[in-house]
């Protein structure tokens, strides 16, 4: 690395509120993204308006479990300087975090990489597998603020790592703590359930590879684990709305354990971090949910977060991205995705 160089990397997370108050905004800026509901501008906003109105009530009573905020900055912002100590060997490295939908937005990390003045930029999401509804809103946003401001620095973009081997290591290693808990509890192999956050089915059928790399993750992790294609499940959580959402479900899925007197070992396999949709619908809510359907115990292995092999992948992939002479590439530069799918190529189609 050159003397002097100075190389920003900016990791992409969806952000939460930060308080009460923060809840309905936050839902606002959810709904009001094209990613997410697909229509015209100004309809779109009026819907986001009446959407976050109508489920800020609900939301409130969800984060009020949790302190009344998300945890996911301060998690990211954990994430930001272990993944900063890693990177001391490149030069001058900083580490940024850009949210989505709730402060610190792209507009305040791009502001602060132009005054860092980086030589070069890599983005990388905290979602291993891509999606348009994350991945690439997140790069889109990310797109306009470093326009607005006029921010042209070299820009590479980790657009997906579903395998890479620190992510699969790390989750492995919680993994295996909870199979071995679940079988001293009941003397009996219990079920692995990899849960995914849902999407709606329209947007698959648009070309997007989440399920299939949602998929890719799983097989990587089992086969880390010695894991037959019995032992576990993929299966997608939180949906909401009217719209038909990909499926297994995972409370149908935890239902029929229950049915089967199976117990469940659960790894959320698409998040990194906390918030509340582990620390509520999965700690809370599917624990509840299997002790009603019967299932003879219940264990929510923790997201990756700060987890020695998660971050030392994550640095690995900074240093491919740098290294790449490819503006947008996937964890080993080629294609992981499907012909037909967008990510590796263009994610922005």
């Amino acid at each position: 690395m050159a003397a002097g160089r100075r190389i920003a990397v900016v990791l992409f997370n969806l952000g939460g509120p930060d308080s009460a108050a923060a809840v309905e905004p936050f839902l606002r800026n959810l709904f009001g993204d094209p990613a997410i509901i697909g229509l015209p501008g100004p309809l779109r906003w009026l819907v986001a308006r009446l959407l976050a109105r109508r489920r800020a009530v609900t939301a409130r009573d969800i984060y009020a479990k949790i302190g009344n905020r998300s945890p996911i900055l301060p998690n990211t912002e954990a994430q930001v300087a272990a993944l900063a100590a890693q990177l001391r060997d490149l030069g001058e490295v900083r580490v940024y975090c850009a949210m989505r939908y709730w402060h610190p937005m792209s507009e305040a990390a791009a502001t602060a990489v132009k005054s860092f003045a980086a030589d070069e930029i890599v983005l990388l999401p905290l979602y291993p597998q891509f999606s348009s509804t994350t991945t690439a809103s997140s790069y889109r946003a990310w797109l306009a603020a470093a326009a607005a401001i006029g921010l042209a620095a070299p820009t590479k973009l980790v657009c997906c790592y579903p395998t890479e081997a620190g992510f699969v290591a790390a989750a492995a290693e919680s993994i295996r703590l909870g199979l071995a808990e679940s079988a001293a509890k009941t003397g009996r192999p219990p079920r692995l359930l990899f849960s995914a956050h849902g999407l709606p089915k329209k947007i698959v059928k648009r070309g997007d590879p989440y399920p299939s790399q949602v998929m890719q993750s799983a097989r990587a992790i089992a086969a880390a684990l010695g894991l037959s294609d019995s032992e576990w499940t993929v299966c997608f959580q939180s949906r909401v709305g009217p719209l038909e959402w990909i499926g297994p479900y995972a409370d149908d899925e935890i239902r029929r354990a229950g049915r089967e007197g199976v117990a469940v070992v659960l790894f959320p396999i698409a998040f990194v971090s906390e918030h509340s949709e582990t620390l509520v619908e999965l700690d809370m809510d599917y624990r509840h949910l299997a002790e009603q359907s019967g299932v003879p115990h219940y264990v929510r292995v923790p997201t990756v977060g700060i987890a020695p092999a998660f971050i030392a992948g994550l640095a690995g992939l900074v240093r491919q991205a740098v290294a790449a002479p490819a503006p947008v590439r996937s964890q080993a530069g080629g294609r992981l995705c499907a012909a037909a799918d967008r990510c590796c190529v263009n994610p922005m189609a």
